[in-house]
This record gives structure tokens, sequence and C-alpha cells, in this order.
């Protein structure tokens, strides 16, 4: 069986998002798909993503996904946390 879970995570830019995506791809078994976004008038301050569809096999060992996701919430939350 197979387990989805979308992820979206609100004003995130597209570079991010893609960041994200490539190490969730690390993990075995784990497919990422970045979703469209589906507002339908543009804005500068609005992600241009939807988010992230996971798709994985439901005996997979999450903890490493869930430790990337909740780095990344982290830091979504606390913008603070971003360095340039």
């Amino acid at each position: 069986m197979t387990t989805q879970q979308t992820v979206t995570y609100p004003n995130l830019p597209l570079a991010v998002y893609r960041e994200i995506a490539a190490h969730l791809s690390q993990i075995d078994g784990v497919k990422v798909t970045i979703l469209p976004q589906l507002d339908t008038v543009f804005d500068y301050y609005q992600s241009q993503v939807g988010g992230l569809l996971l798709e994985y096999p439901s005996d997979l060992d999450t903890t490493l996904l869930q430790q990337i996701l909740t780095y990344y919430r982290e830091k979504c939350l606390n913008p603070s946390g971003y360095t340039v």
C-alpha cells in the first residue's frame, strides 16, 4: 500500500519547495510532486506553489521524513531563522 501526504507552507518560495523536494527525494521509496498553485489571482506575496504531494510505502519508517519536514516547518514559522 501507498501513503499520500500533502505538505503546504504558505508564502514559501518555489526555490525552497524545490530544496525540500530534493531532500525528501533522497529517501528511498519517497516520491515527491510539486503541486501547482490553484489560486487564479497572481500575488507576489503568496507562494507560487500549491504544496508538495508525498507518496511512500505505508510500511516506510518515516522518522527521517518527519525530521526534514519539522526542520522546514520550524524555518517557515520562524522566518528570522533563515540566513542570507
